[in-house]
């Protein structure tokens, strides 16, 4: 007889599948079990700690199951429970985890605090519309600005009601309200969404300050998505967000508490624009991208009378990529994000994670480098050896401006080769990221790392089994 631990939430969601089963309703379960590990060793540490030493690394396991419904008359239910643990690699192999459940990292004994409730909504159709409401999943294809991001143990959800029309040929209407997401570190609980902020501001005396800090979205978030295919080889998707009651966070300024005031906060509203050409008859499986972004906060005043000033920040990129030989692809990608040296900028970064951009040029560890007062381009091959898996090469660099989030005029510099294969139905992943960054600049490395860090070097390897 197997003896099995369960977290109120888990009773709960297996009483709805008992009472469910009693009405006739069938549920359908699938999810995923992973074993996600990543180790760093860096210039600047003052302990000399190398790769691969249990203080550099983190690591967890993790299984996450879906259940779905459909309860008749076009409605749908699903929700997923997450499970982020250790097994116990932290007593010789790690120091922490990349992901949690919990605000405490690793909490011997305690079952019910690695167990978080990461999605719950119900959907309905109809005709050619789909309404869900609920904890869910945001794509970045329609939501660049709000979205789940993939790269860590598990995707990040949202608080949201979300609205998808495609009555128009050749077009999807996406209508979201978003009030708050889980983050990416952490999926215990939702949190209000958030952007970077760096640049000058003048305090109450009139002096000139720098800030480098965080906001806070207070208030919800609206997003209008009209993705079209009408024209030929082409697909253009058109996003309008609006962000309100912008606030700074505890730690706006200095680390003192201060709140802006100017009419309970400010409204940020941003505007992108993405264009992809594609086709099977253009030669050599040619394809080529655009992409234009555009931020815009209201200015805010501060309790302690600070005159916080915003700029507009505009972001404009374009990708192409080929196929010269079999199996294998090359493409490169240009971004440049602009900044206004004697204001405050905001960086374009997802605002349910602040982590990853929706940039063309986003690698594995360059968000920070290159959401900013950057000029960012990029270069990439792709080769596909069938059953024996893809190896992908990229290189990146970065010309910094005075702005940007990881030091003023620093450049950076990143180089990523990943290798990722499909066997025994299991998905295999193991990623080597080499950064560099002018001396002075911020690496934003991990946690008990010195500030002069310039050169750091990663590995990365998952394994994730589909049921």
């Amino acid at each position: 007889m197997k003896k099995t631990l369960i977290s109120l939430a888990t009773a709960s969601l297996i009483a709805s599948s008992a009472m469910a089963a009693d009405k006739g309703i069938d549920i359908v379960v699938s999810g995923q079990a992973t074993v996600y590990y990543e180790t760093h060793s860096e210039n600047g540490n003052s302990d000399d700690q190398t790769m691969f030493d249990q203080d550099n690394s983190a690591a967890n396991v993790g299984i996450q199951l879906n259940l779905g419904a459909d309860l008749g008359n076009n409605f749908t239910f699903g929700s997923q429970l997450t499970y982020l643990g250790t097994a116990g690699l932290e007593k010789n192999l790690v120091a922490g985890v990349k992901q949690h459940a919990d605000d405490a990292i690793v909490q011997e004994g305690d079952t019910t605090s690695e167990i978080a409730l990461t999605k719950i909504f119900i959907a309905k159709k109809i005709g050619n519309t789909t309404v869900k409401i609920g904890r869910q999943e945001l794509p970045k294809s329609l939501s660049p600005l709000a979205f789940s991001e993939g790269w860590n143990v598990y995707k990040n959800t949202f608080d949201a009601i979300l609205v998808v029309n495609s009555d128009i040929p050749d077009t999807t209407v996406v209508a979201a309200y978003v009030s708050g997401g889980t983050g990416i570190s952490g999926l215990e609980s939702t949190n209000d969404l958030g952007a970077s902020v760096n640049g000058k501001y003048k305090d109450s005396n009139g002096d000139v300050n720098s800030l480098n800090a965080p906001l806070e979205v207070n208030g919800e978030a609206y997003m209008l998505t009209i993705q079209n295919k009408s024209i030929p080889m082409t697909t253009v998707t058109a996003s309008y967000y609006t962000l309100d009651n912008v606030n700074g966070d505890d730690n706006f300024v200095n680390d003192e508490l201060v709140r802006v005031i100017s009419n309970g906060g400010s409204d940020t509203d941003a505007y992108w624009l993405d264009i992809a050409v594609a086709d099977k008859s253009l030669p050599m499986g040619l394809k080529v991208g655009a992409q234009v972004g555009h931020m815009s906060t209201d200015d805010m005043t501060g309790n302690n009378g600070e005159n916080f000033k915003f700029s507009d920040t505009t972001v404009w990129g374009l990708r192409a990529s080929f196929v010269p030989m079999s199996n294998l692809t090359l493409s490169t990608a240009y971004t440049t994000v602009n900044a206004e040296t004697d204001k405050l900028n905001v960086a374009f970064k997802n605002t349910g994670t602040g982590v990853k951009t929706p940039l063309f040029t986003q690698m594995i560890y360059n968000q920070d480098a290159i959401a900013l007062d950057a000029t960012t381009l990029m270069v990439k091959g792709s080769y596909n050896a069938g059953t024996y898996g893809v190896i992908t090469a990229a290189y990146g660099n970065t010309d910094a401006g005075a702005a940007n989030l990881m030091g003023a005029n620093e450049d950076y510099q990143e180089f990523d080769l990943t290798y990722k294969v499909n066997y025994a139905n299991v998905q295999y992943f193991a990623a080597y990221v080499y950064r560099q960054i002018d001396n002075g600049g911020n690496m934003n490395a991990t946690s008990g790392s010195a500030q002069d860090v310039t050169e750091d070097n990663r590995f990365r390897v998952w394994a994730r089994y589909n049921f």
